[in-house]
């Protein structure tokens, strides 16, 4: 007896066929380090770069899309994330190097791409064992750690626009600020190629390594955290505005700003996506009233809030 096909339902059933995989109802909170938030309508993993070409080429213009890497700076609201979310796999985690150049897929963990340059000394990258997250993202926000940034090693990089077509882009192209590019929210980053310098592997190791035991020393990095929550304003920390209002060991239901470093927030265990984002408006706002700086967020926040108050980032 023959058991018929089962056709796809819901957002899927609008969506083009794809060699990827997509997911319905997906749990997002997962995929995050905060380890809360809401479902994805539907959850895409794209194949390959064509494959993602090929789905935004013939993707309803109606259908909204949201990227998300590997979630170390993301918050998902509780409502969840309406229309398709992509999450770039591990056939986006590619890494090579070609003299001092290194060449690295949008989905390669920073770190991997740090141990690469390592391992065929190739200075200059050290910085990206400090930032945790996917070379997509630092491209996307220009990500920067311990006296560098990524304008300062970008040769040139590869995104796919919201209807499918490939653009090469120069360093010159992205419009670099601090954390902070001019690239399209609707662009997807796929690839990137950076240049580094020869110099001897015992002295690229240890300069990790100094990276490594000053992140173990001053962040909290085994608990369930999103990083820096605000970006540092000109000629200061934002850690020191924190602290200067009170902040340091703040809560709010099963949030937390870390005792250890007070501009990384927490979910002690019991933490909703509400939680994480009502704490973070309280410390801005008692950094704004203390200090009169407006703090900007570092964190990205997608999705709907149970009460409807909308799908809007911080800004």
């Amino acid at each position: 007896m023959m058991v018929a096909e089962q056709k796809p339902t819901g957002l899927i059933a609008r969506l083009p066929n794809v060699r990827g995989r997509y997911s319905e109802n997906a749990s997002l909170g997962e995929y995050t380090w905060f380890r809360v938030g809401g479902p994805a309508e539907a959850l895409f993993k794209p194949a390959d770069a064509n494959d993602l070409i090929d789905f935004l080429a013939r993707k309803a213009i109606d259908i909204p899309v949201t990227v998300i890497g590997m979630g170390s700076n993301l918050l998902v609201r509780d409502g969840g994330v309406p229309g398709v979310v992509i999450r770039l796999g591990k056939e986006f985690a590619h890494v090579s190097t070609d003299g001092t150049k290194v060449t690295a897929g949008a989905g390669a963990l920073d770190m991997n791409v740090a141990l690469t340059a390592e391992q065929d000394s190739i200075a200059g990258l050290e910085f990206l064992s400090g930032i945790p997250g996917t070379i997509g993202g630092a491209l996307r926000m220009n990500g920067g750690a311990y006296g560098s940034e990524i304008k300062d090693i970008l040769v040139s990089a590869q995104a796919v626009d919201a209807g499918g077509v490939l653009h090469d882009l120069t360093v010159n192209d992205m419009g670099f600020g601090y954390r902070h590019s001019d690239i399209a929210e609707d662009w997807i980053f796929t690839q990137a190629t950076f240049n580094g310098r020869r110099e001897a592997q015992s002295e690229i190791s240890r300069r990790m390594g100094q990276i490594k035991a000053a992140r173990e020393a001053t962040q909290p990095l085994r608990m369930a955290t999103g990083g820096s929550t605000f970006a540092n304003p000109e000629n200061g920390h934002a850690w020191e505005l924190i602290e200067q209002a009170g902040c340091r060991g703040l809560t709010r239901g099963g949030a937390m700003m870390s005792d250890k470093h007070c501009n990384f927030m927490i979910n002690t265990g019991e933490a909703t996506a509400a939680d994480l984002e009502g704490l973070a408006e309280d410390v801005h706002s008692r950094v704004l009233e203390t200090t009169s700086v407006d703090l900007k967020w570092e964190i990205r926040c997608i999705g709907v809030a149970p009460e409807g108050r909308g799908t809007e980032e911080f800004s």
